[in-house]
């Protein structure tokens, strides 16, 4: 697929700069914690973008889901515009007109009963951890300061030094020490470790149903299941961090569905904002999160009238189910379309709904050569680990769209 070209729209001053120079301007004054790739992004609208010199790309990472209802989706851009006129900011001091709709919707669509609003993923981590300590001290009786927690190697909840402290990539790792105590990591998809690793200071496991930054690494069917057996049984809670893995992205409201798996704690992100605003939150039922009392916990922006109203405009697309069940039809031909490619370039793949890890024959490039390649093409996604690329294109993408894209993958690797 060629990407198509047009004349670039006057947009003023934003596009009075070629790509290039506005790289090498990012580069000059941004810290160089990003590699993006070389476009400059101007423009977008659903699954296309456009760069400052008028040529358009499909979006097939969708700002890691935080894109699942494509960019600008009307709906939620009605909301935000709508809010904009009335309200955008009271902090917790006060209440605000918004958060009850928000938070009663979320509880809703995830059969939990309380919320606890954020802004980014990583906060909503870091809340999780903090109620499982209060939970394991004040429900179950864990000696202070003592509790733990169990993790999974390969893990991405984020990059705050609490969560890097349990990170098994070095990169995350490497000269942020010392590193939080208290986490215990064992492979992922091993029920027989994380058993051993239970014992009485254990207040929680958290792990993603899905490991994205991982490659998209799906576990055994009946994982998830057994994990919410074992933490039962031991009395632990189960916190499912589905920032990544929820929100229709797999071809259900969250990845956990896939095995009729109710989590005691739920951590979402990303798609929650709908690619407008930061919007995070703590989902669990009020015997866990019923553990903080006013003070213990907070957030200046968190549950802000503008998230709220945006994120209750998520609630209410993914409440009639049409974007999970585009993302399991669609999921179908993205799956069979990385079949017909293995042995031709692919090497392997992990494909759940609308969201896949590609292994691309390290003989043909890195991944972010491949991803370099793919952008030449009109097709925008992001490497990983190694020769792996990720897959995630906005939920709203249509067949043709998605089959020119895996037709640009088996081009640049033929």
């Amino acid at each position: 697929m060629t990407a198509p070209t047009r004349t670039a729209p006057d947009h003023g001053s934003r596009s009075a700069r070629s790509s290039q120079e506005l790289i090498r301007a990012e580069e000059s004054s941004l810290a160089h914690n990003y590699h993006p790739l070389p476009v400059v992004v101007a423009r977008a609208e659903g699954v296309w973008v456009e760069d400052v010199e008028g040529r358009r790309y499909l979006d097939m990472l969708a700002g890691y889901s935080a894109l699942n209802f494509g960019h600008r989706h009307p709906e939620l851009i009605a909301a935000a515009h709508r809010q904009l006129d009335e309200l955008t900011l009271t902090s917790r001091a006060f209440h605000n007109d918004r958060l009850a709709g928000f938070a009663e919707g979320l509880a809703e669509l995830t059969g939990l009963g309380m919320v606890l609003p954020m802004n980014t993923g990583a906060e909503a981590v870091e809340s999780a951890i903090k109620v499982a300590r209060k939970w394991a001290y004040e429900v179950k009786g864990v000696a202070p300061d003592q509790a733990t927690i169990v993790v999974a190697a390969d893990n991405f909840h984020g990059r705050t030094t609490t969560i890097v402290s349990f990170s098994s990539d070095p990169t995350a790792r490497e000269g942020f020490g010392p590193f939080a105590p208290g986490f215990r990591v064992v492979p992922y998809n091993d029920l027989a470790a994380m058993e051993a690793a239970i014992d009485e200071t254990t207040a929680a496991v958290l792990i993603e149903p899905i490991q994205g930054e991982a490659g998209v690494i799906i576990p055994d069917d009946g994982y998830l299941r057994g994990v919410r057996e074992l933490t039962r049984r031991t009395g632990v809670l189960f916190i499912a961090d589905e920032i990544q893995s929820g929100l229709g992205r797999t071809g259900t409201t969250l990845a956990v569905d896939h095995e009729s798996v109710r989590p005691d704690v739920l951590t979402l992100g990303k798609a929650l904002g709908g690619g407008i605003v930061p919007v995070s939150a703590v989902v669990a039922d009020r015997e866990v999160l019923g553990v903080l009392r006013p003070g213990e916990h907070g957030s200046t922006f968190g549950g802000n009238p503008l998230s709220a109203a945006v994120g209750t405009a998520v609630v209410d697309l993914l409440r009639t189910g049409e974007f999970q069940r585009r993302a399991a039809e669609l999921g179908e031909v993205l799956g069979d379309g990385l079949a017909r490619l293995t042995g031709k370039g692919v090497v392997g793949y992990r494909c759940r709904g609308l969201w896949a890890g590609v292994d691309v024959d390290p003989a043909l490039g890195t991944g972010r050569e491949v991803s370099e390649r793919l952008m030449g093409e009109g097709i925008l996604v992001k490497d990983t680990h190694g020769s792996t690329i990720r897959l995630a294109p906005p939920l709203t993408i249509t067949r043709e769209e998605l089959e020119s894209s895996l037709a640009a993958l088996e081009k640049v690797l033929g």
